[in-house]
């Protein structure tokens, strides 16, 4: 049986863009994913435009807006608008046209990829993967990489990541049409979801919009609130299929890995614990975990330290402060907004961080600040 270089359990954002990058460079690499396929993804698609440097194709079939501006509102009144600055540096992306992007790319270049495949119990032997799949279908490899998303079950059996995972609930409607959501401008909505906020961000002829709830288990399975928010940014009630789902949030500083082994993106628990954003570490995570797996390879070494290091120097110092922010602005909303939105320089900052600019961990003691002690 061949042994692929790398094998990936997952074909989102994460897994297929890790594959692209190690595909690139010349491993074979193969992707399980539990899925038949990919329709419906569960995702706002907002991602900073600085993100493309990290992606070896173009992906422009993917952009469905230039966000030119930053719209906040509490409870849908008392509105704040951020214009923002550089070159398109916030975008829209249709989730599943990005995905589809990436994976037919990583397919160019050899990544060999297996839809409708249950991954039953993955082992160490020696020093090669084994991976047994429903079926009694198995597969070997010398690296791993964890990228089965939120559910993820192997980065807690491989002991990658928290060990207490936090999860924020969230909920994601589409809806034809616009609303009253300006074209170039994403909203955010707070005041009217409790521990949390609602968003909505426009593609070329629809409407991405989210509710978000990051402390405690505040239940967003609620037909009633779905309908408030929906009448909020415009819409007429209407028949709609709204997606669930828990999502892993950033919670400490974890190992990422373990012996040739690691975890990307969400199964990482990367996730933005204050905006919940989830694109940009994907595709970050998909970028380092390629370089560290191509540097152990032309090292012949196996330890995938620098990967877990990396994410904490580009990723997770930034996080930790974005975690410290939520806790405080979702406990306290209604300040939050007065001192930490309303302020003349607030919504610009908030609008770096979203487009990359800026770090949550430049601007966290004094927002934090601000929040417990009301120092306007």
């Amino acid at each position: 049986m061949k042994c692929f270089d790398v094998l990936i359990i997952g074909g989102g954002l994460s897994g297929s863009s890790t594959a692209l990058h190690l595909s690139r460079k010349g491993y074979s690499v193969l992707i399980l994913e539990k899925l038949a396929y990919r329709e419906k993804i569960p995702c706002a698609g907002g991602m900073a435009s600085s993100i493309k440097n990290l992606l070896p194709l173009n992906i422009d079939k993917a952009i469905e807006t230039e966000v030119q501006r930053v719209h906040f509102t509490w409870d849908s009144t008392d509105d704040v608008i951020a214009e923002l600055s550089g070159d398109s540096p916030f975008l829209i992306v249709r989730r599943e046209k990005l995905d589809k992007l990436i994976i037919e790319k990583a397919i160019k270049y050899g990544t060999k990829v297996l839809y409708s495949i249950i991954v039953e119990n993955v082992e160490k032997q020696d020093d090669i993967w084994s991976i047994k799949c429903k079926g009694n279908i198995k597969f070997h490899s010398k690296y791993l990489v964890i990228a089965d998303g939120s559910s993820s079950q192997w980065s807690t059996y491989l002991n990658l990541g928290p060990k207490k995972i936090k999860y924020a609930q969230t909920t994601a409607i589409r809806l034809n049409g616009l609303g009253n959501v300006s074209k170039d401008s994403v909203r955010f909505d707070f005041g009217s979801i409790k521990y949390g906020f609602a968003w909505a961000f426009p593609l070329k002829d629809s409407v991405n919009i989210g509710l978000g709830t990051f402390i405690g288990n505040f239940k967003l399975n609620n037909t009633e609130l779905n309908n408030k928010i929906i009448k909020n940014f415009g819409f007429s009630l209407t028949d709609c299929e709204p997606i669930y789902k828990k999502l892993r949030v950033w919670n400490g500083f974890h190992k990422l890995h373990t012996d040739s082994a690691l975890a990307v993106g969400d199964a990482a628990s990367l996730c933005d614990p204050f905006l919940a954003e989830g694109i940009r570490p994907s595709l970050i995570s998909g970028f380092y975990a390629a370089e560290c797996i191509d540097h152990c390879f032309c090292l012949n070494e196996s330890d995938l330290n620098r990967y877990s290091e990396t994410m904490k120097l580009e990723w997770s110092q930034s996080m930790a402060w974005g975690k410290r922010i939520a806790e405080v602005f979702y406990r306290f909303p209604k300040t939050g907004y007065k001192l930490g939105v309303k302020r003349k320089t607030a919504p610009k900052r908030i609008a770096q961080i979203l487009s990359g600019e800026m770090s949550y961990s430049d601007i966290a003691r004094r927002v934090i600040k601000r929040l417990l002690f009301k120092d306007s």
